[in-house]
């Protein structure tokens, strides 16, 4: 087996929590008195997750692709930077064998929205949603995901090298 076939990366994001934004995460518009900060829509799952597949490709972070900076980027959908990313991994031969996601959040309860979340991820990047897994947790109120000041988000994705490439 060639080990240069299989790469596997993580993914970290947070973002503060604000009034007068929408609550985006994995794509779905969660109900919240408040929402996450951000150039783009803010979406800290679909960011984690952009960086576990960068980091597998050794391509670096989500910033560097999409920079707060540029104006081309305000208000994106994060799914759309996630197909971009998964575009990126095709065309260097890679193949998203699966993902692993966790939600850091004391609020919202996000149980119920998980499955939309699942669907929106797969779909974005072209895959069945067996091969995506998201799971939400608190921090039993400690920290600043505790304290309702923000939501983080971490991801791990396993590509493996396309038998066609």
């Amino acid at each position: 087996m060639n080990l240069s076939n299989i790469r596997i990366g993580n993914g970290y994001d947070v973002h503060r929590l604000v009034e007068g934004r929408k609550l985006i995460l994995g794509g779905v518009d969660v109900p919240h008195s408040m929402g996450l900060d951000g150039h783009s829509d803010a979406d800290a799952l679909a960011h984690a997750l952009c960086d576990a597949l960068l980091g597998a490709l050794g391509a670096g972070d989500i910033g560097a692709y999409f920079p707060d900076t540029d104006p081309k980027w305000k208000g994106i959908s994060s799914l759309l930077l996630l197909k971009e990313v998964m575009r990126m991994c095709r065309e260097k031969g890679f193949e998203l064998a699966n993902a692993d996601s966790v939600i850091v959040a004391q609020k919202p309860k996000l149980a119920s929205h998980l499955p939309e979340m699942k669907n929106n991820i797969a779909s974005a990047l072209g895959i069945e949603t067996d091969r995506i897994n998201i799971k939400a947790t608190t921090t039993e109120k400690l920290g600043f995901a505790g304290r309702e000041e923000g939501i983080a988000a971490y991801a791990v994705a396993l590509l493996i090298k396309n038998d066609r490439s």
